[in-house]
């Protein structure tokens, strides 16, 4: 039987589609027409040209496997039409758990996101249990996970073997977009973050963030939520960790938050009339008001989740980054 991933052209579905191919699986990937599909170049995969808003391409393309990655998403902190971002997180998830459902396969592993769950944010790390509501939710890309999440969540209760895992910032080789947190790296090798702001993430390997989809498969409890995340730390360590590896010297400004807010809601109403992203992002601001910092005990207690130095894994991001053509002045 196949194993079935959306999104494996992205980040983290790309390392896991990796991760299932060492461990001899048949990987079926969704793509849709005019993906790039560079992340996966060279990889025994079969290639399933379809669609999360075709359910019919999703039914057709589930028929012969017997497990689901659904780890496909719109993941932007700014869009102009966020209806899109809905289509695709909500109602494509629905579309694909729908299909899971009528293929009756055994398991679904639904890649959620630390950014859905309840976070105290003063530095106290959250965890699956934290309390949390819609309302709690910053930015249409959050809004639109928790939604999904939920979506989920009744799957579960409709009788699909489903387990949720919520990674938190996975970090290393692939980020081919790159995600936000690989632009703060690309930036940074490229001189242009000359300040910080005061705030925190929580970094894990995007090899072991991939390794805990295939624990979650394997060992994870249906309808359960894991972290998938390891090590919390500052922008100013991580920052820190980053002049260590490359010898740049990390930004030693710490900006005040209140003019940066101010200035993103300024550039989110001129991107609003001219329809270009924001060059600082009205979510991406708010959500640095709080520390996500985030405990992945129960990951690594009941999953075995690995726990790789997240130096580490900055080092061979940093190193992807300069093999593939993202810094001016290696």
């Amino acid at each position: 039987m196949k194993t079935f991933i959306t999104g494996a052209t992205g980040f983290i579905g790309a390392s896991i589609a990796r991760e299932l191919l060492k461990d001899g699986r048949e990987v079926r990937a969704l793509v849709r027409a005019g993906s790039d599909t560079s992340n996966l170049a060279g990889l025994d995969i079969e290639l399933w040209q379809g669609d999360l808003q075709d359910p019919e391409s999703l039914r057709q393309g589930l028929k012969g496997c017997d497990t689901l990655y659904h780890a496909a998403a719109d993941y932007r902190l700014w869009t102009r039409d966020p209806r899109q971002m809905y289509r695709i997180n909500v109602e494509g998830t629905k579309a694909v758990l729908e299909a899971a459902l009528e293929n009756g396969l055994a398991r679904v592993v639904y890649t959620s996101s630390v950014g859905t769950l309840g976070n105290p944010g003063n530095g106290t790390p959250g965890a699956e249990d934290t309390p949390v509501t819609l309302a709690d939710m910053v930015g249409h890309y959050k809004k639109s996970k928790f939604l999904a999440e939920r979506e989920a969540e009744r799957f579960v209760s409709r009788g699909l073997h489903l387990v949720i895992v919520n990674p938190s910032t996975p970090v290393g080789p692939l980020d081919i977009k790159p995600t936000p947190t690989g632009k703060i790296i690309v930036d940074f090798l490229n001189r242009k973050m000359p300040a910080y702001l005061d705030t925190g993430l929580n970094i894990i390997a995007v090899e072991d963030c991939a390794r805990g989809h295939i624990l979650a498969e394997q060992k994870g409890r249906v309808g359960e939520k894991y972290i998938l995340g390891n090590a919390n730390l500052t922008l100013r360590d991580i920052f820190g960790l980053l002049e260590e590896i490359t010898g740049l010297a990390a930004p030693r400004v710490r900006l005040p938050y209140t003019p940066i807010l101010l200035a993103a809601y300024v550039n989110e109403a001129i991107a609003r009339i001219t329809g270009r992203e924001p060059l600082i992002p009205l979510a991406g601001v708010q959500m640095a008001a709080k520390f996500m910092f985030f405990d992945s005990t129960k990951a690594v207690r009941e999953l075995g989740l690995p726990q790789t130095p997240v130096n580490d894994a900055l080092q061979r991001a940093v190193a992807w980054f300069k093999g593939n053509g993202y810094v001016e002045n290696k």
